[in-house]
């Protein structure tokens, strides 16, 4: 379906032809081949090998992907110490803030000794093992007359034996991935440890300072860090949680640096950056400005309101939706400023010109004509009608990713399946597992008022927004039944159904039968949303096709267009290594903003007793002393942020930010609002990384947290 393709599809193509060396999310197998020059102009010290290897130790042996890539993460000491954002560790440190005792988004949370480390299960950090172009082993077995559904088939199982070969009998897993918008292919081996623990966070007063208001601006003053540490079995392999694991022994830790850097310094960013769409043609561009971003910033927008009335009711209340307002907010401001930036930088007329360059390459060779004529207008075709895309983005947003009860009761499915069809007991034991098991951590930070407020407003949007044909059958009961006031109905719906609180759900699982959930009025909701949005995705799903094949013929004729030069794939959550420099920038006339900020921003920012930018005592009381010990730079100052022009995105939160020699000095954590436009075109003269200096890192630990042990274990250099 156009949705899942416009926003998951893998990978496009950009053409570097019209770049400067600093864009590119480039593949550290690589390398070698395609950047060390340029990377060794720039000041790089190192080989390629030293970058990435097999044989031996190198830097992709210091950097893993959190979460199978949501964050990135960086080994900082040889005992498994890893350092990554703060709001890479907010779900995890909000977690174990569970009592106002224990509150360590306000207070923090430093672990003096390995045993004060705190476990958290589902967490895991996954090391590249090594990378392979099978391409040559799949494309050779596709052709044109090929469906798209055969063409898929086709590839998943030629992938799957790639995969089995690769990993063996070892505990590895193998990832085949597809790139240039399946015009190559690329194989991935990776290990994973799943002994996760929190070292340590600086408070959230410190960790998220700015808050919304200063997220994705710069200037910046933020410690945007949190530690976590890999455990392992004793034999040096993924385990899972126990207190007989040990601190994981790296093949390569980073070397900490305290010489810090200055203007045009080179800087290297390696990391797992999410999803990338450089080569979006303009029907996709005006359909994300014209629908996706709308479509989010509506419906979050209305969400976020609901949950900062609840929360500013008490501290309970802001602990526990705090981590789900950050998770919405982000995106919902992230949506505004890349309207903004792909307007401001008339990205949609760039990219008409290059279809116009194809368009006229293609009709110059008859043989050109017959294999890439049809991209562009099929492509094009795709985006004719919206009705059902329209529809499925205000599905997902409103229904699905809206109120959470319905996903929640939505998953107790298989155990009705269970009950009404064979009576086996031990599928329906497993079934009541699955959802039973879940119970105390799903209500743990969830409040049934809020989320039917929640329900009953984004319904309305919903109802208000998306074609009749599209609506789920209840809205019928909403309008003859309550007048159509969503408010009523919903408040009727969660005080009747056994999923309106947690203990009606553990009596329900003490004997669960069939005929409850068949007259739960919540239950059967849930489902009226999961079978409209199969009959949207099933209606979205008849162009798939064509859009499929169209995107797939267009990045494979600009391949063809741009021969003589050097390609690198889109983003796709695979690691990539991006280069620069330190470096200020202009964002309008008049304006130039210096590449470091300094602690006394802080103090400059503050407001005392608001949530973003109320400042720590401790930390004013150091300020006033200009106690910085050895982390402060050759001018006295304690720098807190500083810009690179790396190119990063979602995913690359976390990443480490390294010197020419392979040294650590920041921590990406953030992009500029003037080029939020930046997953879709790269602006060389606007694009900025924002990085925490690891200097002031390192200060919060020592003088703040008082964790000397952890500043004990990295590798320092002087």
């Amino acid at each position: 379906m156009k949705r899942f393709l416009a926003v998951f599809a893998l990978i496009q193509v950009f053409i570097p032809g019209m770049l400067l060396a600093d864009e590119g999310m480039w593949l550290p197998a690589l390398v070698e081949k395609l950047n060390i020059n340029q990377m060794k102009e720039k000041g790089l010290k190192l080989s390629a090998d030293e970058i990435y290897s097999i044989n031996h130790s190198s830097l992709k042996d210091a950097v893993v992907a959190l979460d199978h890539g949501s964050c990135t993460a960086e080994l900082i000491s040889a005992e498994g110490l890893l350092l990554t954002n703060h709001h890479c560790g907010y779900d995890e440190i909000q977690q174990h803030s569970d009592t106002l005792e224990h509150d360590y988004l306000k207070n923090g949370f430093w672990a003096k000794s390995k045993e004060e480390e705190l476990p958290n299960p589902g967490k895991s950090a996954s090391f590249l093992i090594r990378f392979e172009d099978v391409t040559d082993k799949i494309v050779p077995e596709l052709n044109d007359k090929m469906s798209d559904e055969e063409r898929n088939k086709k590839v998943r199982e030629i992938s799957s034996k790639i995969e089995k070969e690769a990993i063996g009998d070892t505990h590895y897993e193998g990832r085949v991935q597809s790139v240039f918008n399946d015009n190559k292919y690329f194989l991935f081996v990776y290990e994973t440890f799943r002994d996760i623990r929190l070292v340590g966070a600086p408070p959230q007063s410190m960790g998220k300072f700015g808050g919304d208001t200063d997220n994705w601006m710069w200037p910046r003053h933020t410690a945007d860090f949190s530690m976590f540490r890999i455990y392992c079995g004793k034999d040096g392999k993924p385990a899972s949680y126990s207190k007989d694991n040990v601190p994981y022994k790296p093949k390569h830790h980073l070397p900490v640096s305290l010489k810090g850097y200055k203007m045009n310094d080179f800087a290297m960013i390696l990391g797992y950056p999410g999803s990338t769409n450089r080569y979006k043609t303009s029907y996709g561009i005006e359909y994300t400005m014209k629908v996706t971003n709308p479509i989010r910033i509506k419906v979050r927008g209305e969400k976020q309101r609901i949950m900062q009335e609840f929360m500013s009711t008490s501290r309970k209340a802001w602990l526990m939706y705090s981590a789900k307002y950050s998770r919405s907010s982000n995106y919902h401001k992230y949506s505004i400023g890349q309207n903004e930036g792909l307007e401001n930088l008339n990205v949609l007329e760039k990219k008409r010109q290059l279809e116009d360059k194809f368009t006229q390459w293609v009709k110059a060779d008859t043989q050109r004509k017959a294999k890439y004529g049809e991209a562009l207008p099929m492509i094009a075709d795709a985006y004719k009608d919206l009705a059902d895309e329209i529809a499925f983005e205000y599905m997902v947003e409103s229904m699905v990713h809206g109120p959470e009860i319905f996903y929640f009761a939505y998953r107790t499915r298989p155990l009705y399946d269970a009950l009404k069809s064979d009576k086996n007991s031990d599928r329906i034991n497993l079934a009541s597992e699955r959802v039973k098991g879940g119970l105390d951590e799903f209500f743990k930070d969830y409040d049934s008022e809020t989320d039917q407020k929640i329900a009953a407003a984004l319904f309305r949007i919903y109802q208000e927004n998306v074609a009749p044909q599209y609506h789920p059958p209840f809205f019928k009961v909403v309008k003859s039944k309550y007048d159509n006031n969503f408010e009523k109905y919903t408040e009727e719906l969660y005080a009747k159904s056994i999923f309106g609180s947690q203990e009606r759900l553990v009596k329900f699982f003490e004997e669960p039968k069939a005929k409850v959930l068949e007259k739960d009025p919540l239950f059967q909701v849930s489902l009226d949303i999961f079978r409209m949005m199969g009959v949207i995705s099933d209606e979205a799903g008849k162009t798939t096709e064509a859009l499929s094949k169209g995107n797939r013929l267009f990045v494979g004729g600009l391949m063809e267009m741009e021969a003589d030069k050097i390609l690198y794939p889109d983003a796709n959550s695979s690691m990539r290594l991006t280069y620069g420099t330190v470096g200020d920038y202009i964002p309008r006339d008049g304006v130039k903003y210096s590449y470091f900020t300094t602690l006394k921003g802080y103090l400059e920012k503050e407001i005392p007793g608001d949530d973003e930018f109320d400042v720590p005592a401790k930390l004013k009381e150091l300020y006033a002393a200009k106690d910085f010990g050895r982390y402060a730079d050759a001018d006295g100052n304690l720098r807190t942020c500083f810009t690179t022009n790396n190119d990063i995105t979602g995913g690359n939160s976390g990443s480490p930010v390294i010197n020419a020699k392979g040294e650590l000095i920041g921590v990406a954590f953030d992009g500029n609002w003037e080029a939020m436009s930046g997953d879709i075109a790269f602006e060389n003269d606007l694009q900025k990384c924002i990085n925490v200096d690891i200097r002031f890192v390192l200060w919060t630990i020592d003088k703040l947290g008082g964790a000397k042990n952890l500043i004990d274990e990295m590798t320092i250099v002087n």
